[in-house]
Formats: C-alpha cells, structure tokens, sequence
C-alpha cells in the first residue's frame, strides 16, 4: 500500500490519476477480501472432517462401577510376567457413547496401531470393490498377478479364490515367513509359497494373505486401500485420513499397519449395527457386512494348527479364538463378533444389545483378558 501511495504522488494529483489510483486500491481491497473469504472457508471445511457424529450421554452409575472393576482386574489378576495395560474403553449402547476413558498416557487425539484390526477394513474394501462390480469372490488369485507366478503352478495355487484369502483357507500348511523389506516383492513370495492343502478346507491364520487382498483391490481399482476407503468410508464417517504401513511394493500391506483413534474404531463398530447405514446413506452394502460378521469356517488362534486345538485343550466353551471366522473377523460367545489386533485391540459388536465395545490395550495375556471383559463389562452392555 505505501509503494501505491508513493506512485500516487510521483504521477501527480491530477482527475485521471485518481481515480487509476482509486480502482487499484478496490481491487487490491477485493482481493484481500476474497483471500478471506477463501481461509473462512478451508476452515470450515476443515472442521467439517473433525465432525463427531457419536452423540454422548452420561455414564450410568452402574456403568462406571463395573467399568472400576474391570479395570482394577486388569491391574490385579495378572501374575507377572504377564500384564494387561490398557490403553482405551469406550461403550456405545443405543448409537451413544455411554462411557469412554484413557489411561497410561493415551488421549483421544492420539491414533492408536491396530494391528490386525485392519483386516477388518480391508476386507471392508474387498466388498466395496465387489460391489462396484471390479471382482468376484469366486476370482481366482493368479488371474490378478499374471506376471509375479512361478514358473510351475500348482492345481492348488490355481484354485485359490478371493473367498479363500477372506476366510483363511488358502491351503497353506505353515503362513508364508520370508518377507523382507530390502529386498522380496511380497506378492510373489506368497504366490510362491507352497500350497499344501487344497484351499477352502484348511484354516490357517495369514496375514499374508490379507496383504494380497490389499494388493488384489489396488489391482482393480488402481488406488491403494487407504485412498479406496478415503473417499467411501473414512470421510463419510468423519475419519481424518489414517496412517496405514506398506509393503516396498507401495501396497498398504492389509493385514497389519492401520492406525486409528478410539472414536474411529467405535464408529466402524456402529457401522456394523447400522448395517452399513450412516446418516441416512447406505456406505457400505448391508449384505456383506452381514456375510463379514457371520460365521463362514472354523478357525483356531493364530499360531496354532487346527489339529492341535484337542490337544491344546481349546473348546468353544474356553476360549474365544475356536468360534468361527467370518471374512477377516472373529466370532464371538454372547453372539457376538469382533475386529480382533495384536496385544488387545478390539470392536466388539453385539447386535442384541444395540452395543459396541472398544479396547486398545498393550497385553500378554489374551482368554484371560477376554474372561475379564465377560465377567466384568458384559452385564452392563
């Protein structure tokens, strides 16, 4: 403005020179307002993503005195080594968050790893691509990766199917553990692993495989999972864009390596009551939240071979990892069903109760940890 003054006076104060100096100054000035008008409205899109579509209500009496208890368990029952920390609860009941707290360090801006929680979300991606009619669950693997097969291909590696990589029986007899981050392309290493068993028949845990299911979406979308769910999932719930690891390959590895916040996981758990519904809008097909969510094999806890269970001692009436699979979740007692992580990370969902349940912990010990949960916040759900 002082170099428009000083041009002003040099060219004089003439009828014509006035108003040029007039008409630069109301641009300038419309310009300025215009700017304002701009960062008014970056901030309020800005805190549009921040929006929290949970509604609170206060914590019943009840609620918070088991809430006590439970957590005092956890601090008591353990017998060192073994150790339960928590990290976060939070209850819905009724689409309304009943209950939440932070301990240890946390707080409800902080995102939290999930572990293998992200299974859920990216079998949640397989259904959407399906939808959109970019693959089947009848698909087989190979047809997605013509140029990452062996040289020789087994009658198993062939019949393996999307459906397979969902529920865990893709036929491997041991999870492929030659991954390295220097130097192994990750869906050729699988695609190479041994197929030992003829797929759909033989459960086994694989993270593995739920990296080639991140793979298989970016193939047919061209988008990596993140950016896939960014646009139809993570905004309408009012997610701010997460973190998610990924492979060297540039493939957001699926199975592992999502971070998110408390309030994210409880919406995605209310997501599954509303039967993929949200704020009036059908996000996510009903259906396959459905087929996600129902029992589809039988499964056994990650790390242990269907055939051992008997011998481990493992039955559905003591342990909460022999209830059956569904797409890339658990099943659990109650009739329940959970996205399950490493270490305690959990969505548990129970559509009978019209509740969601929400833990992230750092914990050695798992049934016993999941007794506690029973015996402690199953009354007050």
């Amino acid at each position: 403005m002082l170099k428009m003054r000083q041009l002003s006076k040099s060219i004089g104060k003439g009828t014509s020179e006035s108003i040029a100096f007039n008409i630069i100054m109301k641009k300038n000035l419309l310009l300025v307002v215009l700017a304002m008008l701009l960062l008014t409205g970056c901030k309020q899109r800005q805190e549009v993503t921040e929006v929290i579509d949970l509604p609170r209500t206060e914590a019943p009496t009840e609620v918070v005195a088991a809430v006590d208890s439970f957590v005092n368990a956890t601090q008591t029952r353990p017998v060192a080594p073994d150790s339960i920390t928590l990290h976060s609860i939070m209850i819905l009941k009724n689409g309304k968050v009943v209950f939440e707290k932070w301990f240890n360090g946390q707080s409800a801006e902080m995102p939290h790893p999930m572990f293998s929680v992200s299974k859920t979300f990216t079998a949640t991606a397989v259904g959407l691509a399906i939808d959109e009619g970019k693959l089947n669950l009848n698909d087989s693997v190979v047809k997605f990766f013509p140029d990452k097969l062996p040289a020789k291909q087994s009658d198993n590696l062939k019949a393996m199917t999307v459906r397979d990589l969902l529920t865990m029986t893709c036929g491997h007899d041991v999870e492929p553990n030659s991954l390295s981050k220097d130097s192994i392309d990750w869906v050729q290493a699988f695609l190479a692993w041994p197929v030992v068993h003829k797929p759909g028949e033989y459960y086994l845990y694989n993270s593995v495989g739920t990296y080639m299911l991140s793979a298989i979406v970016q193939k047919v979308t061209g988008e990596k999972i993140l950016d896939y769910l960014d646009t139809r999932l993570f905004q309408p719930l009012h997610i701010n864009r997460p973190e998610w690891e990924e492979s060297p390959q540039g493939i957001n590895c699926g199975g592992w390596g999502l971070s998110l916040k408390t309030e994210d996981m409880a919406k995605m758990g209310q997501l599954f009551l509303q039967k993929g519904e949200w704020n009036g809008k059908q996000i996510v097909p009903a259906e396959w939240l459905k087929e996600m969510s129902s029992y589809q094999v039988p499964s056994a806890p990650s790390g242990t071979r269907f055939e051992d269970l008997e011998k481990a001692g493992l039955t559905k009436d003591n342990n909460e990892w022999v209830q059956g699979y569904g797409y890339q979740m658990w099943i659990c007692r109650h009739n329940a069903f959970r996205a399950d992580g490493f270490a305690g990370q959990y969505i548990m969902v129970f559509p009978e109760r019209d509740a969601v349940l929400v833990l992230t912990t750092s914990s050695s010990l798992y049934q016993p940890y999941m007794d506690l949960i029973w015996e402690y916040l199953l009354p007050i759900l």
